[in-house]
């Protein structure tokens, strides 16, 4: 060891040298490490790798001159590999304070603290990063110490670091301004705003300006979004809470918010354990004596200064009493500190090898546990959600496209955070000890479900949470509605076609036609679910509510058993991974089943698969019977991971919600369970998890929720754990009668469980908030096309004022300007008053029975629904062409005839606690102090003339328009015109913003021709050309990667938006004895699902299957209604809304294009014959899924709703087994009341 510390001494670099020389050695990188210092120079930091053959010389140079002054040393010699690594000095001391050295900061703080050394204490907390001490921060803001509180945050973050920190920095420095201004003290307030708030101009400059713009009034509360501002405490209170969620949220504060669990004065009971120790050491130990200091050794000789003996730290402290701590009490809620475990033989090479091979969604980070000095990829968050929930797995933009700013262009919603002057409130889960109690855990028993069979799979719909799918051991798959216990579908184990399969697989079936399934589980949406028998097949079906279920991909997946399945999305492209018996992975597409990779390196049955993401990174783990754990590209390389499961267990491995902490729980063949918490950084165990039992019969299951608790079936009970602990929280034996290794499931929100009983059925647990939902889909009469209201979810922005988010949270993603959509999030889904327990299949003469009974809903009076005519104050009388609601649900849109834009919005009340539109509460007709209207331009054209289009951004800040002259891009908060592009001719006619990049923009022109136009870069990508006459319609899918287009020419035009080629075109089917008018609009729309397409013609509604446009099923109105003016799928894609030139209203069921309510105008128009008004166009409300508005002819808009007592538009028809509906006439000149369903 010695003759290594010398080559410090060979070598003399210059006082200039400013790196860090790394020299790892030895015959393998796993047998030995040495790591050498060379730090001349004294400045804390060191230049970028710019010189790798600089470095490397000067490393060669350390070889040579090192092996020619000591030609007798081999180890050199025997260097096989030699790494260079040049970081900041901070990241190099940072990576070396590793867990022992971390903790010794705890202890410094805790003596430092009981010592009453209180400005210490926040400095070493500030300087050495590990703790943040939330009391302390609430202290400083509370007292509007702004200086302090951005040089205690400096310690743990920037301003520049994510989105997150930006917002706070951007808060606080609002906050410190607004109070300048409200002193009056207008040379302070130009002091903050030019020093503090101009580095935000960058992200948004008409922000900027709005701001700056304050000090022109005397009192900034005339500004319409700071009028609610009150008093500086109160003020100061509502930012705090604002703060503390962002700081929760932040990834940057994780594991930093929380102090361990210590006992008291730690620092001094090891310093006696440590004298002790040294006493026992002395030659000749003397009784008690006299210790006078800790600068040397204790030792008992004569000549020795310290020579007391250290007594017991129990029976005779020598350092003092031990004070009760003073500062820290309440901050080790989450129970002891469990110390980071021992190295682990192999580091994150060992989790990762880092890839060589290029890949397209790769780069050149490894995936699985986030490496060390990886900074970029562990500050920035993951990307949330968009509204549809099976696009989970997103892409990030680069960073310099943040920094990018240009006058016009707008925000890019999918990965960056908008920033606007309105309220707002933060979406996401807190880690803190305070947001959950145990009290959250359902553990009531709410009901018990006759299974018939073992339970070996559960899975919660991810929307309808109240659906739970079930895979028995006899291969039956079936639905449960929770609120009417009812079994809504009960299908047996069946292959669908067994000529597809193989021979072997074709006598063995022959030979035993029975199955056991191994997996059940919803894709992303909840449209798909898959199935994984224990016999070589996987089973797709696609679900569309109701008993409506449908056969959709049967595969022949692995030789022998399926063990797991699961869906993920790389490339944006929903896949099925599978894996199996014959120790491989599979991919699979969802849409074709065609198979896409297969990933072998296994030595055993591979159990269980987990599919994620990190930033870019799209990855699989994959768990084997021998207790191996690999982790797999999209890239046919091999295995990027090696690695053993606690004890060699059978593992199945599972992130929390918010995708940020990796857990894993499994049982070996011994019987010893393990369920643990995994350090993402280093690839080693973080936290394992008290109170599983010995020798457990079967794989113990585990499940999480909330990105607070784990549960795990075990020993006849479900075992609770706070994430944070390592002991047992509680347990509960859900009154008795649990299989000894139950089989446990949470629904999205935590509020439910299922559990599978010993006698062949599941008890379904809750807790106060379940039971509530329960208890409301009790009273209601079942309907399948019924489902609850979504919540919304949003992300941070800045805004002048944020006093409406104390109720929110908030949600992760990925940089500064992320979007907003709404997200469905519970079900309104019920069943009849049947049997709670064994309810049997509804068959073909029931269904027949009650369709001679069922009757069409006519509304045809004020009194049988909630209409609302918006008020109009305005002298405009011009029919309303274009009509949507904002996508949190708060207000309605119109764009008029004479290309004026008119905005509507609910406030808060008592009758609206949401603030969302509603036909029961008046909204006002909106506009900014300035007093301007949203006006398009309008150029030469005459507005009657004109085809109006617009397009509503996702967050609700821009709206992008035309009225036949160039396209406006409009602010929504202050309706001023941002920019203008693109004059006619053409003119634009349709626009759509695409679903993953809001700069990029679909816009359908009246020349045929369709514009893929990029915001940012100011220039057309690509132009589509297909139709004969202009385009009326753009839909895209993101499950297809497909735009669809429709014309005036009655044609369907699909295109692939990966390259942007027609994939194929249709035209619609006219109906005999009718012919469309010359350039008859065709609308069209996707299903949630974003593989059913809804086309619109004035001649019918037709749903097609995506990408072929195949076997359209059609509906076709009466002749007395007229022609249909427009029609859109209810937010939920269970019903259609159809507007008739009658002024009449139909609601179809979407699955079978029945029509089950029909509105008349004398329901909500006064009744004028000479005014003729009728609908020209229908919004749905993006999260009521019975909630419609109609744009007239008169330039009015009429919300309307169901009565509450009913909840619903009229009931469904009956359908029939074998999936048609009961009897219909379908004579294209019915009577109104029939509808006409043909296919």
């Amino acid at each position: 060891m010695t003759n290594f510390i010398s080559v410090l001494k060979i070598l003399r670099p210059k006082p200039t040298t400013r790196y860090l020389y790394l020299v790892f050695y030895g015959s393998s990188l796993h047998t030995y490490l040495l790591s050498l210092s060379i730090t001349i120079h004294t400045q804390t930091h060191f230049l970028s790798l710019k010189n790798p053959q600089k470095y490397t010389q000067i490393v060669e140079e350390i070889i040579v001159r090192y092996n020619k002054q000591h030609k007798e040393c081999y180890a050199l010699r025997s260097v096989v590999q030699l790494i260079v690594l040049v970081a900041p000095i901070t990241s190099f001391w940072k990576g070396i304070m590793s867990s022992l050295s971390r903790e010794l900061v705890f202890l410094i703080l805790q003596f430092l603290d009981e010592e009453k050394f209180k400005e210490s204490v926040h400095r070493l907390e500030q300087e050495s990063g590990f703790f943040f001490n939330m009391r302390y921060f609430e202290e400083m803001v509370t007292n509007g110490d702004w200086d302090e509180v951005e040089k205690y945050l400096s310690g743990f973050t920037k301003v520049d670091d994510n989105r997150y920190s930006m917002k706070i920095f951007f808060e606080i420095r609002k906050q410190k301004y607004l109070e300048a201004l409200d002193k009056k003290d207008r040379a302070k307030a130009v002091e903050i705003l030019v020093k503090d708030l101009k580095v935000f101009s960058a992200f948004n400059e008409d922000l900027f300006k709005e701001i700056t713009q304050l000090l022109t009034l005397e009192n900034f509360r005339d500004n319409e979004q700071l009028s609610k501002y009150g008093e500086t405490k109160s003020a100061r209170g509502i930012m705090l809470g604002e703060l503390k969620k962002l700081i929760e949220a932040n990834p940057l504060f994780r594991d930093k918010l929380n102090f361990p669990s210590l006992k008291n004065s730690r620092l001094r009971t090891l310093i006696n354990q440590s004298l002790n120790w040294q006493h026992q050491l002395c030659k000749n130990p003397k009784p008690n004596p006299d210790i006078k200091t800790l600068f040397i050794d204790h030792s008992c000789g004569q000549s020795q200064p310290n020579g007391a003996r250290a007594p017991s730290p129990v029976t005779n402290p020598l350092m003092g009493s031990v004070p009760k701590p003073g500062g820290f009490p309440p901050l080790g809620a989450h129970g002891p500190f469990q110390p980071a475990p021992a190295p682990l033989p192999s580091s994150l090479a060992g989790w990762m090898a880092n890839p060589s091979v290029p890949h397209p969604s790769v780069s050149t980070v490894p995936i699985g546990f986030t490496p060390p000095n990886n900074s970029a990829l562990l500050k920035r968050p993951r990307t949330p959600p968009t509204n549809n929930p099976s696009v989970d797995y997103q892409t990030a933009d680069s960073e310099h496209a943040l920094k990018r700013t240009r006058t016009f262009g707008i925000s890019d919603e999918v990965n960056h955070m908008p920033v606007n002057m309105l309220p707002v409130g933060y979406m996401g889960q807190s880690h803190g000890q305070s947001s959950y109690s145990s009290d959250d855990l359902p553990k009531t028993v709410v009901m018990t479900l006759n299974q018939g069979s073992a339970v070996k799979s559960m899975d919660f719909h991810p929307v309808q949470q109240i659906l739970l799918l079930v895979g028995a051991s006899n291969g039956d798959i079936l639905i449960w509605e929770l609120g009417s216990r009812e079994k809504l579908v009960h299908r047996n184990f069946k292959i669908w076609d067994i000529s597809v399969f193989t021979m072997s697989l074709q006598a063995s079936l022959t030979s035993d036609n029975t199955a056991m399934i191994n997996r059940v589980t919803w894709s992303p949406d909840g449209t798909l679910f898959g199935v994984a028998f224990s016999k070589h097949i996987v089973q797709i079906y696609s679900y569309h509510g109701g008993e409506d279920l449908r056969n959709h991909l049967e595969i022949e997946a692995h030789g022998g058993s399926v063990n797991d399945l699961a869906f993920s999305y790389p490339n944006k492209q929903l896949c099925i991974v599978t894996c199996g018996e014959d120790r491989l992975i599979k991919v699979w597409d969802a849409v074709t089943g065609a198979k896409q990779f297969t990933f072998e390196g296994h030595e055993a049955p591979v159990y269980s698969v987990c599919p994620h993401f990190k930033e870019t990174i799209q990855f699989i783990f994959s768990t084997a019977t021998d207790g191996k754990i690999k982790a797999w590209l999209y890239d046919n390389m091999g295995s990027r991971v090696d690695y053993d499961a606690p004890g060699h267990s059978s593992t199945t491995m599972a992130y929390s919600a918010d995708g940020t902490r990796l857990f894993s729980c499994g049982t070996n063949k011994e019987g010893d369970s393990y369920i643990v918490e995994w350090n993402e950084s280093e690839g080693a165990v973080k936290r394992t998890y008290n109170g599983l039992g010995k020798r457990s019969v079967e794989v113990v299951q585990f499940d999480t929720t909330k990105n607070r608790f784990l549960a795990a079936g075990d020993e006849f009970v479900i075992k609770f754990w706070d994430m944070d602990n390592v002991n047992l929280l509680t347990t509960t034996d859900a009154d008795g009668g649990l299989q000894a290794s139950p089989r446990i499931r949470f629904n999205k929100e935590g509020i439910l469980m299922a559990v599978s009983t010993s006698e062949n059925g599941i008890k379904i647990l809750a807790n106060q908030d379940g039971i509530r939902l329960l208890r409301t889909m009790e009273s209601r009469p079942f309907d399948a096309s019924r489902v609850a209201s979504a919540s919304i979810v949003k992300t941070p922005m800045m805004t002048m004022f944020g006093g409406g988010a104390a109720a929110a949270n908030t949600s992760a993603g990925p940089s500064i300007m992320d979007r907003v959509t709404p997200m469905p999030s519970m079900v309104v889904m019920n069943g009849d008053n049947r049997s709670p327990i064994d309810v049997k299949p509804r068959i073909v003469e029931e269904a027949i029975e009650k369709s001679r009974t069922w009757k069409l809903t006519e509304i045809t009076e004020p009194t049988q629904c909630r209409s609302l005519r918006l008020p109009d104050n305005t002298s405009s009388a011009m029919r309303v062409s274009r009509l949507i609601y904002t996508n949190s649900g708060l207000a309605i849109l119109a764009l008029a005839a004479n290309a004026v834009h008119k905005l509507w919005k609910w406030q808060r009340s008592d009758r609206t606690s949401t603030g969302k539109a509603t036909a029961s509460v008046i909204p006002q007709l909106w506009q900014p102090t300035s007093g301007i209207l949203m006006t398009n331009d309008i150029s030469d054209t005459n507005p009657e003339d004109a085809v109006s289009c617009f397009a509503l951004s996702k967050n609700d800040s821009y709206v992008m328009s035309a009225s036949g002259g160039k396209i406006s891009l409009f602010n929504m908060m202050t309706f001023k015109t941002m920019t203008t592009f693109m004059a006619p001719p053409p003119a634009a006619t349709f626009l759509a913003f695409h679903p993953q990049d809001n700069n990029i923009i679909a816009i359908g022109m009246e020349d045929s021709s369709i514009h893929i136009y990029n915001v940012r870069v100011d220039e057309i990508k690509t132009k589509l050309k297909g139709h004969q006459k202009r385009i009326t319609g753009l839909a895209f899918s993101n499950v297809l990667n497909v735009l669809v287009s429709s014309g005036a020419d009655s044609q369907l035009c699909v295109w692939n938006t990966n390259g942007w080629e027609k994939q194929t075109s249709k035209l619609l089917q006219i109906p005999a004895g009718r012919v469309a008018a010359p350039l008859a609009e065709t609308r069209v729309q996707f299903h949630q699902d974003h593989t059913h397409l809804l086309a619109v013609h004035e001649t019918q509604i037709a749903v097609y299957e995506a990408p072929k446009l195949e076997s359209p099923k059609q509906w076709f109105p009466s002749e007395t209604s007229g022609l249909i003016t427009h029609a859109t799928y209810s937010c939920d894609s269970q019903s259609i809304f159809v507007s008739f030139e009658d002024a009449s209203v139909g609601i179809l069921t979407s699955s079978t294009l029945r029509l089950r309510c029909r509105i008349t105008s004398t329901a909500y128009l006064p009744t004028n014959p000479s005014l003729r008004v009728h609908p020209l166009v229908v919004a749905a409300h993006p999260s009521e899924p019975d909630q419609f508005a109609l744009g007239l002819s008169d330039g009015g808009v009429c919300v309307l709703e169901p009565l509450e007592s009913e909840g619903k538009w009229g009931t469904s028809p009956p359908t029939l087994e074998n999936g048609g509906a009961g009897p219909s006439n379908t004579n294209a000149t019915a009577p109104s009341t029939t509808d006409q369903a043909q296919r």
